[in-house]
C-alpha cells in the first residue's frame, strides 16, 4: 500500500467506499466496479479509481474488484485491526449523541470515556474533567473529542495536547488553531446545514 501517495481528499473518501461496500442494501455482489461505486456516491469514475488504485491496486478489466479483498484493503488503510480509543469532553447533549453512537466501532474506533464539570452529568462513563490527566496517562487515547461551548474549546485543546493528544475532532464553534504535530478537524454543523439549505434553494 502506496501511504505517501494519499493525500487529505482520498483519506476523506476512503470511509465512503467502506461504508458503501459495507451496506447491505447496496446491493454489490462478488466484485465490484470503480464505476458501479462512482455512480452510487455521486463521484468521478476517474477519481474513485485513482483512489483505489492508490489503498488496493488496479482493478481486472471488465471485472474490476473482489468485493471482499477491497473491503479489507480499505478497512486496513483505516486502521481497523488496530483498534484506535478516543476520549470527548463535554457530555451535553451533543456529546452524549457522539457517546452513545454506535457507528464508530465498523472503523475500530471506541470512544472510551467523556469528561465535564458539571456534577450533574457525572456517572457511568461520564467523569470529572479533573480525571482526565490521570486517565490519559493510564490509558493512551490517540483522539480527543471536543464538545464543548467557543469559550473553553481552546482550554480543552490545550488540556488534551498536554496529555499526549495528537489528533483531535472538534465540533465547538470555534475554529482550532493546533501546535504542530497535533492533527484538528473542525466541524461546523451550522454551517454545513446553511450549505445544504442552500443548494436546496438553488434546485428548488
Amino acid at each position: 500500500m502506496n501511504r505517501m501517495g494519499i493525500t487529505k481528499p482520498v483519506m476523506e473518501r476512503i470511509p465512503l467506499y467502506l461504508g458503501y461496500l459495507r451496506d447491505p442494501a447496496s446491493g454489490v455482489g462478488r466484485t465490484v466496479s470503480a464505476t458501479v461505486i462512482a455512480n452510487a456516491l455521486g463521484l468521478g469514475d476517474v477519481q474513485v479509481r485513482k483512489d483505489l488504485g492508490i489503498v488496493s491496486g488496479a482493478g481486472k478489466p471488465k471485472v474490476g474488484y473482489v468485493t471482499e479483498e477491497l473491503i479489507e484493503h480499505l478497512s486496513t488503510y483505516l486502521s481497523a485491526h488496530t483498534e484506535n480509543t478516543a476520549v470527548l469532553v463535554g457530555a451535553g447533549r451533543l456529546g452524549q449523541a457522539l457517546l452513545g453512537y454506535g457507528g464508530f466501532a465498523e472503523y475500530a474506533l471506541t470512544i472510551r470515556a467523556a469528561f465535564d464539570t458539571d456534577p450533574a452529568k457525572i456517572g457511568g462513563n461520564v467523569l470529572p474533567l479533573s480525571d482526565f490527566a490521570a486517565f490519559c496517562e493510564r490509558e493512551h487515547p490517540a483522539i480527543g473529542i471536543i464538545t464543548v461551548p467557543e469559550s473553553s474549546a481552546d482550554d480543552v485543546l490545550r488540556l488534551m495536547t498536554e496529555n499526549g493528544i495528537r489528533a483531535v475532532w472538534n465540533f465547538s464553534r470555534r475554529r482550532l488553531r493546533p501546535p504542530e504535530g497535533v492533527l484538528v478537524r473542525n466541524e461546523d454543523l451550522a454551517s454545513s446545514l446553511a450549505a445544504l439549505s442552500g443548494q436546496l434553494n438553488q434546485i428548488g
